[in-house]
């Protein structure tokens, strides 16, 4: 399967002007691609929320791929992931893929995931591996 190609944030690399989240939005795709670089707060992922909850090219229905690999030091505890948790965008039969490369950040996607199970939400999965992550999006996106 050929995967698209997904979009490169070259910001938080100089160390000016760094935005530790940010979003590209591909409507063909249905697909909202997130990521994000160190350090990551509780006030950078409520402001990436109320961003893209401001965006007119968002669609709750679309899927959503975040992009955790680059965070290596998150400024969170247990309460700013149950914050982040209390509010969500996307509709419950979007599909989001959280992919992580450490274990700290496993741990803190596998606790907003079952938070957001929570609230009705099945559709999120933490993810090691990128290909599996497309796999898992686009085999929705593809029958949808």
């Amino acid at each position: 399967m050929e995967y698209p190609k997904l979009p490169y944030f070259p910001f938080g690399e100089s160390g000016e002007n760094s935005m530790p989240a940010s979003y590209e939005i591909d409507k063909q795709r249905r697909l909202v691609f997130s990521t994000g670089v160190d350090p990551f707060t509780l006030a950078d992922g409520l402001a990436h929320q109320e961003k893209l909850a401001q965006d007119p090219d968002f669609d709750p229905s679309f899927s959503q791929i975040m992009d955790f690999t680059r965070i290596a030091q998150f400024d969170l505890e247990a309460s700013s992931v149950r914050r982040l948790a209390q509010r969500t965008l996307f509709s419950p039969g979007s599909r989001r893929a959280i992919i992580v490369s450490t274990d700290l950040a496993y741990g803190f996607g596998r606790m907003y995931e079952i938070l957001r199970e929570n609230y009705g939400d099945n559709g999120i999965r933490v993810f090691r591996n990128l290909d599996k992550a497309l796999d898992w999006i686009l085999s929705k996106n593809l029958t949808a």
